[in-house]
């Protein structure tokens, strides 16, 4: 058998070609980050105050005594996230930390095989070591492995809100969505997609997830009122370091505040637009609606909040997998180079040219954001003026090519049906020409860190 991969006795198609040669990459490359980068560390250590709080949380000590005059990373969890993250504080801090890495890995990992099901891919697909390599290549897996940080968890919550929500399963999708506020609210504007599509159950486990697990752990706390008078007046200020949010880099920056205003408004304006059109047209298309809309909600808050971090761009993942829907509005190369300043590893600090290297660095992450919300607004207005133009608004926004051209991943068949068996290749497979990302069953559709 090893042999017989080694030197197959039939000529290999692109797609098996390719794939051989992805997944001992991806393979590496997850093993390098975790096993290696991630265990080394940094000198941002995003676990270190995380575990000091619950240290202090299971002996009875008050938790929200962070210094907020320093840079240091701070304790910023809630009281829920509180109770539900002290258990790491039970094993010396070395050995909890290698355990927490391995969790957000895994977790991340899920999230993989989560992604590839949401879009009727499977691991046989040369889409799997692609979306694979990808994923732990950026700076966004790298970073929340390294600093250690909760973000690999809330991409899997991420997740399975989403298939949950799709599949119309709402309790369930709300109380998956409940836990990830209860730690961070990064995914709270994902509510909003649930009330689009008349889910109001979401709400009901979504918001009482989490006030349930405040409640427990109010009274097991030394000082939860802390949250509210010293860690919530502190994150709604704007910081100038460790912020690509518009407002942390106009404060580094200095710049007045109505041009900062300003700009936050044309962005919001952007933003509202591109949600108008894809509630008004794109509803029933749900896939492309959940992770798209999705996608600018999520997007819209790191830009326009009163911080945004470069990891946080782990959560559009679902948005960027879009791309293989024949009406994606990522079909495009500003897109990509907007996706890469907010998911590249590269550093462009420059010994030669300081200043320019300087503010590359810094202006990256925002510019790519919000470049990425200009041009889904763009992709979106041009399709409307176009079918208004053409008289053919009542069928939506799609052109014809987008309606009737085959679905590269296979046809789309009935929640609960038999998936039928993929037919036999044709000669196009037989001489190697076959597509790079093979079709596969449906399944049930159911940080900036500056140095």
């Amino acid at each position: 058998m090893l042999l017989r991969q080694l030197e197959p006795r039939t000529a290999r198609t692109t797609a098996e070609v390719i794939r051989f040669a992805l997944w001992p990459l991806a393979v590496m490359t997850v093993l390098h980050r975790v096993f290696i980068k991630a265990v080394n560390g940094f000198v941002t250590d995003d676990y270190r105050p995380v575990y000091n709080a619950s240290f202090q949380f299971l002996n009875g000590n008050p938790v929200y005594t962070a210094n907020f005059d320093s840079v240091d990373p701070h304790y910023l969890y809630p009281p829920s996230g509180t109770l539900l993250i002290a258990p790491i504080a039970i094993i010396d801090y070395e050995k909890s930390r290698w355990l927490f890495i391995l969790l957000n890995a895994v977790a991340i990992l899920i999230a993989w095989y989560l992604l590839l099901k949401l879009f009727r891919y499977t691991v046989n697909s040369v889409a799997a070591p692609a979306l694979l390599l990808a994923m732990f290549a950026s700076e966004t897996v790298i970073n929340t492995l390294v600093f250690t940080n909760v973000n690999g968890c809330l991409l899997l919550g991420e997740l399975i809100f989403l298939h949950l929500l799709l599949a119309r399963r709402d309790l369930w999708a709300g109380a998956v969505l409940g836990l990830t506020i209860a730690v961070k609210p990064t995914l709270a504007p994902l509510l909003l997609i649930a009330a689009a599509r008349g889910q109001w159950k979401v709400f009901l486990t979504g918001c009482g997830v989490p006030l349930a697990l405040t409640a427990a752990a109010w009274p097991l706390m030394e000082d939860p009122e802390g949250f509210f008078t010293r860690v919530v007046p502190y994150l709604a200020e704007t910081r100038d370091y460790f912020n690509s949010a518009i407002s942390g880099n106009a404060a580094y920056y200095g710049l007045p505040q109505w041009l900062t205003v300003g700009i936050q408004a044309v962005m919001a304006l952007l933003v509202l637009g591109s949600l108008w059109l894809l509630y008004r047209y794109y509803r029933e298309d749900e896939l492309f609606f959940v992770c798209t809309a999705s996608g600018v909600l999520l997007t819209a808050t790191f830009l326009l909040t009163s911080l945004g971090q470069m990891y946080y761009s782990m959560m559009l993942f679902p948005f960027l997998m879009t791309v293989v829907l024949r009406n994606s509005v990522l079909r495009n190369w500003p897109a990509w180079l907007a996706i890469f300043g907010f998911l590249s590893y590269d550093k462009w600090l420059s010994d030669r040219w300081q200043d320019v290297g300087r503010n590359l660095e810094y202006l990256r992450i925002t510019f790519g954001w919000g470049l990425l919300l200009l041009v889904v607004f763009c992709v979106l207005g041009d399709r409307y003026l176009a079918a208004r133009a053409a008289g053919t608004l009542e069928k939506g926004l799609d052109q014809d090519w987008m309606r009737t051209a085959p679905d590269p991943r296979g046809p789309v068949e009935p929640v609960g049906s038999t998936p039928k068996p993929p037919a036999a290749p044709g000669p196009a497979a037989a001489n190697g020409t076959a597509a790079a990302i093979e079709p596969t069953p449906p399944a049930e559709v159911p940080a900036g860190h500056r140095p």
